[in-house]
C-alpha cells in the first residue's frame, strides 16, 4: 500500500475548515476521508512555520539552498587538495 500525498492546497484548505470555518478537527477530517491525527499535524506545522509550512519534495528554504551549497563547494576543494596532495609526492619523486 503506497501512502497518500497531498498537495499544498488541498492541505490549506482542510486547515480552513477548522481555523477559519469552525469544522472540528474530526468533522473536518471525516468529510475529507483523512485522518483526524494528521490534520492535527498539518494545522500544527502550518501554525509554527506558517509560509514555510508543506514546502514538498525538492523545495528548499534559503537557508537550506545555502547549505547545500556550501557542502558542495567543501567537498569539491577537498577533492582539490587531495589531487595536490598526490602531485606534489609525484614531482617530489620526480627531482630525486
Amino acid at each position: 500500500m503506497t501512502r497518500k500525498k497531498y498537495s499544498k492546497e488541498f492541505k490549506l484548505d482542510a486547515i480552513a475548515l477548522v481555523l477559519e470555518q469552525g469544522y472540528s478537527r474530526s468533522e473536518a477530517a471525516r468529510s475529507l476521508d483523512i485522518n483526524a491525527n494528521m490534520l492535527g499535524r498539518w494545522i500544527k506545522e502550518h501554525q509554527a512555520q506558517d509560509d514555510q509550512a508543506f514546502r514538498g519534495n525538492g523545495k528548499l528554504t534559503e537557508e537550506q539552498a545555502e547549505i547545500r551549497k556550501l557542502k558542495e563547494q567543501v567537498r569539491r576543494l577537498e577533492m582539490e587538495k587531495e589531487i595536490l596532495k598526490k602531485a606534489t609526492v609525484f614531482f617530489a619523486k620526480e627531482t630525486k
